[in-house]
């Protein structure tokens, strides 16, 4: 792996303890170097310090030996952002017509039979197109909940493309248990045995699942819902994963009809069905959570259970709007996902980010009269510490991603500021341009020392005939079910 060193950068916001970083183009980092050296952040040289500047020039001195440099003078430089929710394989079925206008329940009944059409090979092309996006958009680290497994698919599928495409990768491996015929809301041909998911489980986690400080391939057990799954596997897999040492995760509290749901069939409120079955603790994390009540944001703050917070996709359904400084004040760990390719209908991160800073900004003023609201119920930087501190501690990896520090893993997002979108913007604040201007792509994203995306162009894959493969793939699905 090639060292690289990323010189003379405009600003870097660094996302430390301390929030170091430059403001109009003052402070101790405005023009430092980044050294990134085996996949981890060498060293920092601060402009300036002598003792630095030495260790710097020795550097250049060397460059042409093996180090590669990057100009960033013109770019403001971000830890690389972390995705806690995505179901890729659905990249797939993006602006389906007939449920365009749909809410959760009837959005999934319309796509569960398109969804049993499912290959293997759909599920790597697919997982690469929605990688590539997240990767363009500075995010470097993503997990992937897939739950549905008709025709052969594993997960399997999903950590190839990863490890092809050069992501960090969360692997979740989901399931379905209970159809229609059982209550539930999946049609029963796309549901499992249970004592084959568990099996299932056991082997990923012995063959993948790697537990080191900058491991590239981690998984975890993700039952899908309180709605497709039985409360047998729920306490099951929270079993299998504990005795492992990996995380769980699941949907959760997503909108009106899903805590109904809970209501009706376990008597519970979604947080309290949680609770009973284990399902609380800082190795859980649960995706959406728009519907979770006072007592469920306080368990969830006392046991220091993550949240996926998803706002375009809670738009995108009319799911509703997260309490998110809410949450935040009452200490629960929350970082953003993308969700599916399906119901957002994107994967770009940095919007995400900006997304969520707008609702809990409108989403405040929509409470009742007499409530302190206004911007700064969540500021650009807020928004950034959610797109990567808070993602790394929901997904267990606050000691090595999410900050731009010495010994942290080497990854890293740079967006320039000389473009028309940032124009006027980041001479002012680079950072709050960066989530108020309009969402652009990435110039450079690192991962692991290794430059995936260069001068805004996907490195590691031929982006443009994946897309034809994917566009092929997307036409069979749907006219497959149309034909079934």
């Amino acid at each position: 792996m090639t060292p690289l060193l990323i010189l003379r950068a405009g600003c870097i916001a660094t996302q430390d303890d301390a929030r170091t970083e430059p403001n109009n183009a003052t402070g101790e980092l405005y023009g430092a170097s980044l050294f990134l050296k085996n996949g981890r952040i060498e060293r920092i040289f601060k402009k300036g310090d002598a003792d630095d500047e030495t260790a710097l020039q020795a550097i250049l001195d060397k460059a042409s030996t093996g180090v590669e440099i990057i100009d960033a003078r013109h770019h403001v430089v971000v830890p690389g952002m972390v995705n806690t929710h995505h179901h890729m394989v659905q990249s797939l079925t993006r602006a389906i017509p007939s449920v365009q206008s749909a809410e959760l329940f009837s959005w999934l009944k319309g796509l569960y039979p398109i969804w049993a059409g499912l290959t293997p090979e759909m599920v790597q092309v697919s997982n690469k197109i929605a990688m590539a996006e997240l990767l363009l958009s500075g995010c470097t680290t993503s997990s992937d909940h897939l739950y549905i497994y008709p025709n052969g698919i594993r997960l399997d599928d999903s950590i190839e493309a990863a490890q092809a495409i050069g992501m960090r990768f969360t692997a979740t491996r989901g399931s379905m248990s209970v159809g229609e015929s059982a209550g539930g809301l999946p049609p029963d041909r796309v549901v499992e045995r249970e004592p084959f998911i568990l099996k299932e489980s056991q082997r990923l986690i012995e063959t993948y699942h790697d537990a080191a400080h900058g491991a590239m391939v981690q998984v975890a057990l993700a039952p899908c819902s309180p709605f497709s799954v039985s409360t047998d596997l729920m306490r099951e897999s929270a079993k299998l994963a504990r005795s492992y040492g990996v995380r769980l995760h699941t949907h959760l509290a997503e909108n009106d009809h899903d805590v109904a749901y809970s209501q009706e069939k376990f008597n519970r409120t979604p947080a309290q069905y949680a609770e009973d079955l284990g399902w609380v603790g800082a190795d859980v994390w649960h995706a959406h959570c728009v519907k979770l009540d006072d007592v469920g944001i306080s368990l969830f703050a006392a046991t220091r259970t993550g949240i996926a917070h998803c706002p375009c996709s809670n738009m995108r359904l009319s799911s509703g709007i997260l309490p998110l400084r809410k949450m935040l004040n009452a200490g629960v760990p929350v970082g953003l996902g993308v969700d599916g390719s399906a119901s957002n209908d994107a994967a770009h991160i940095l919007n995400e980010a900006r997304q969520a800073m707008l609702l809990a900004r409108v989403g405040k003023a929509l409470e009742p009269l007499g409530c302190d609201a206004g911007p700064s119920e969540m500021t650009p930087r807020d928004a950034l510490r959610l797109a990567t501190r808070g993602g790394a501690e929901v997904l267990g990896r606050a000691h090595a991603i999410g900050q731009i520090r010495e010994g942290f893993c080497a990854d890293i997002a740079m967006f320039r500021t000389d473009t028309l979108a940032m124009a006027g913007g980041a001479v002012h604040d680079p950072v709050g341009a960066l989530m108020l201007c309009a969402s652009g792509n990435a110039d450079y994203t690192i991962v692991n020392g290794r430059v995936v995306v260069r001068e805004g162009r996907l490195a590691t894959l031929e982006i443009e005939p994946l897309i034809e493969a994917h566009n092929r793939l997307a036409l069979e699905l749907a006219s497959a079910a149309r034909h079934r």
